[in-house]
């Protein structure tokens, strides 16, 4: 195993350095790591100043939760947000308010004028600029590296953050120790300027759409579905915000184990998070290994084993040595299990929902954190911070039960997208809010297939509710058993467009499968059609049923299927 750690790692198409040769990421990835290595610094300094100012538990560890909670609130339109505008713009912008929030708690903690409630505060403002952030950089990764190296990016996104953890916090507690939490917070805004600097120099190269964007509240609606009807997606963030709510005692409550449990100083504290972050790095090297040699639930299960042993360690040790050796340990596996649930969700969104399903991810891991570190904080007010810890690790412990009923399923590349269908002939004149749009597709299906090609529709209801269809159904004919109808409804003309073009190949063989049990001679028959409900439309006699100069331009010669 320690050979492993210490091979050295070349540029190989699928070793862990190979996305590095692609410039641009290299260049925004080393600017990260300085950011990274900057909010690392200010959580030190934040924590210690906190404690400085307050006894209460609850508020230290409230600290964390200001950090997270937005992530929690923010992720969801911030990922929309990234899907529907060009990303380095919005990672820009968000960058921005980061900086703002930082060069404000560096001059209200010069001036003197920072109370507990205006650090968590202004806590809260930067973890804003970050949730909106994290969607556009993550899900613009695939942008900037080939996807066989996709893997590879995410986990480097992660070591990152780990080598930056493993030095941050001591240098942060250096400096806090020697300048105060002003200086560590001056340092932070300081280093955020390399990323704003890479972020401007990205040229990058958007594919305009040939249809307007979805307004955002359309948008975030369009991910929530997405989300709702992929199993794969919702388990891993089931199983994400269960970590994040139990192992979130190790992170909020470490302020008090370096105060009260080894009775230490910042620096202390700083040398407990680099061990933590110093494992965290050399778990985010493994992962590579631990993906070839394990499914995701034996490893996932593998890593809340031995972190509720870690936790339990770090709550009876008593020992600084120890007890940083029992923080390398947590890191390295708490890492491993963060990036296989990230890996996980990237490679099981297409790329036009990819920002609005890494932010679900990112909501639901670090508001398991921020609900978790809250609820760790009042246990440890009510019952100190061993207790908290133990009862921490006995969850831990547990926890891979929940794979009985939600196993980690087995993830394979990422779903691209299928080519771009054209528009289908239409006669009626039709605005892009023309709606609601009613589709039918009717299969002639021999008796003998029909279990079979009942089984495979099922699949097919879920990528047509995925990509934005609604009031599903399939039918047979009791009168004609060999005939099935498929049915299903779009709000409007452009998101039928929409629908019929989000498919990735996966989902296009799956209705190629479906369509393989159809008869013949002539291929599937598909009706669409205008809902016109009753009092929905206000003609006069005199006023004539067309409106050639409205109809929505098509850009694409016509043909395809549904």
């Amino acid at each position: 195993m320690i050979d492993d750690l210490v091979k050295p790692r070349t540029f190989t198409a699928d070793g862990i350095t190979a996305p590095l040769r692609h410039t641009t990421f290299r260049r925004i990835w080393l600017a990260s790591l300085l950011s990274n290595l900057g909010a690392l610094i200010r959580g030190v300094g934040a924590a210690w100043a906190m404690m400085q100012m307050t006894q209460s538990a609850d508020k230290v560890a409230m600290v964390q939760t200001a950090l997270m909670l937005p992530v929690m609130l923010v992720s969801i339109p911030a990922g929309a947000i990234a899907d529907m505008y060009d990303r380095r713009i919005v990672a820009l912008v968000s960058l921005g308010i980061v900086l703002a929030g930082a060069t404000a708690l560096a001059m209200f903690t010069w001036l003197g004028i920072v109370t507990p409630n205006w650090l968590l505060a202004l806590c809260f403002v930067v973890g804003i600029g970050a949730a909106l952030m994290d969607p556009a950089w993550q899900s613009s990764v695939g942008e900037q590296v080939p996807l066989e190296t996709l893997p590879a990016a995410v986990t480097l996104n992660s070591i990152s953050y780990n080598i930056a953890r493993s030095a941050g916090p001591a240098i942060g507690g250096i400096v806090v120790a020697t300048a105060g939490a002003v200086a560590a917070f001056a340092l932070n805004a300081l280093l955020y300027l390399p990323l704003l600097l890479a972020l401007f120099l990205w040229k990058r190269i958007s594919e305009p759409s040939r249809l307007p964007p979805e307004k955002l509240n359309r948008a975030i609606v369009s991910g929530l579905r997405y989300i709702a009807h992929s199993p794969s997606i919702k388990i891993v963030l089931t199983r994400s915000m269960v970590t994040g709510v139990i192992g979130g005692a190790i992170i909020a409550l470490m302020p008090l184990v370096a105060r009260d449990l080894l009775h230490g100083d910042a620096q202390t504290y700083g040398i407990l998070l680099s061990a933590f972050g110093l494992g965290a790095v050399i778990g985010a090297l493994n992962v590579t290994e631990v993906r070839k040699h394990m499914n995701g639930e034996a490893a996932i299960r593998a890593c809340a084993l031995s972190m509720a042993g870690a936790i339990a360690a770090v709550a009876l040790s008593g020992e600084p040595v120890l007890t940083a050796a029992a923080l390398v340990l947590a890191g390295a596996v708490w890492m491993m299990a963060w990036a296989l649930f990230n890996i996980g969700v990237q490679l099981s969104a297409p790329r036009w929902v990819a920002g609005r399903s890494l932010a679900a991810y990112q909501a639901a891991s670090s508001g398991g954190i921020a609900i978790g570190s809250w609820a760790w904080g009042h246990l440890t007010d009510a019952a100190g911070v061993e207790t908290a810890l133990l009862v921490s690790a006995a969850l831990m412990l547990v926890s891979p039960l929940l794979g009985l009923w939600l196993p980690i399923p087995r993830i394979g590349a990422r779903g691209e997208e299928a080519e771009v269908l054209a528009d289908p002939e239409v006669r009626l004149a039709l605005t892009g809010r023309s709606g609601p749009l009613v589709v039918e597709i009717e299969y002639r299906v021999a008796l003998e297939n029909a279990r079979a090609f009942h089984n495979v529709m099922q699949d097919v209801q879920l990528f047509r509710q995925r990509n934005g269809a609604y009031g599903w159904s399939i039918a047979r004919d009791i009168a004609d058993p060999e005939l099935w109808t498929e049915r299903y409804h779009c709000p409007t003309w452009l998101d039928y467009l929409r629908q019929r073009n989000r498919s990735t190949r996966s989902e296009r063989a799956i209705e190629q499968q479906a369509i393989a049990f159809h008869l013949g001679p002539g291929p599937v028959r598909v009706r669409r059609m205008l809902e016109r409900p009753f009092g929905s439309v206000r003609w006069k006699e005199d006023v004539p049923d067309h409106a050639a100069n409205e109809v929505l331009p098509h850009h694409y010669k016509h043909g395809g299927s549904q």
